[in-house]
């Protein structure tokens, strides 16, 4: 699976995207120019002690990630999606592309790939969701949907008895 962030701009967003990706084995791409440092030193400060364990791409620009995507067809994740995210049939190796903070998704990404646009409902009065949120909340379920957790056993943490 693949986790594509469009031109991010909140490193916290970031950082916590690319925890969920190492959580799901999922590999991260960011969709340059990114609003901020990805140095080591940056990454150490910020605290991201799993970052050496993240398989992530750096882009340099939207033509980039377009031609390394070549024949595979991502899923484009927006509050206008046509699809409400459960309902996609993900592949194993799903390319799930989300928008930055502050502009989402190029509006010829969303034309190109209308029938790809997945959605999670808002039932409050919000103007959108956290993209770290969301970006967990689908990854999840298309992790599901495509048969990844199969055999997967859950590990007890925190046990009390």
């Amino acid at each position: 699976m693949h986790i594509a962030l469009y031109q991010p701009q909140v490193p916290g967003n970031t950082g916590a995207i690319g925890r969920t990706c190492v959580g799901l084995a999922a590999e991260l791409h960011l969709i340059g120019p990114c609003a901020f440092d990805l140095s080591d030193k940056a990454v150490r400060r910020a605290g991201l002690d799993y970052w050496p364990h993240l398989v992530w791409t750096l882009h340099d620009g939207p033509d980039a990630f377009v031609a390394w995507l070549g024949a595979r067809q991502p899923w484009l994740v927006t509050k206008h999606g046509r699809l409400r995210y459960d309902q996609a049939d993900y592949e194993a190796d799903a390319v799930i592309v989300l928008g930055n903070e502050v502009r989402g998704l190029p509006e010829a990404w969303l034309e190109r790939w209308r029938e790809r646009t997945v959605a999670v409902p808002m039932l409050g009065p919000v103007r959108s969701f956290n993209l770290a949120c969301t970006a967990m909340t689908v990854a999840v379920e298309a992790r599901r949907r495509s048969g990844g957790f199969n055999g997967c056993a859950m590990p007890v943490i925190n046990r009390c008895d």
